[in-house]
């Protein structure tokens, strides 16, 4: 049995990187490149966010991040886990993890963007409990954005 490892990983973490580089490449290969989302990592506001790095075996196969919104809400950025690890409950256990810190931080709900070439993250996150919503932020005038939100059970 494989052994399965969430870590939490500042924003210049090289596994991090080595992922989310992953991740672009999958996403380019749905959007146009203007229709990518990134996080820019010399943005001084990168570094309160909370980023996750998931081994299996020690081999990193994950990621995700969470972006302060204010001080109720934060968006879930990032979220990825490598094509051979998939359908692996990974992508559960990543989400669980980020949820569990943003509630440790007193945030009561979680919001996200996707599209519609990423049906398995749609499934994912209306399994996961997370509704669509009105685009938000920087997502509002993008007609191809999907938003999803999910109000969190604050832990006692």
């Amino acid at each position: 049995m494989s052994k399965l490892t969430i870590l939490k990983v500042e924003s210049n973490h090289e596994d991090l990187h080595k992922l989310i580089q992953r991740l672009d490449e999958d996403l380019l290969e749905r959007y146009p490149a203007d229709e990518i989302y990134l996080v820019d990592f010399s943005n001084p506001k990168v570094k309160k966010m909370v980023f996750a790095v998931v081994y299996v075996d020690e081999k990193p196969v994950a990621c995700g991040g969470l972006r302060p919104i204010d001080a109720e809400e934060m968006e879930l950025k990032r979220f990825y886990v490598d094509s051979s690890y998939r359908r692996q409950g990974i992508a559960v256990s990543l989400l669980s993890f980020l949820e569990e810190e943003a509630s440790k931080r007193g945030v009561v709900r979680i919001k996200l963007e996707t599209g519609a070439a990423q049906p398995e993250a749609i499934a994912l996150y209306t399994k996961r409990g997370y509704e669509p919503i009105e685009r938000f932020g920087e997502y509002e005038h993008d007609e191809n954005s999907l938003c999803y939100g999910k109000k969190l059970s604050l832990l006692l």
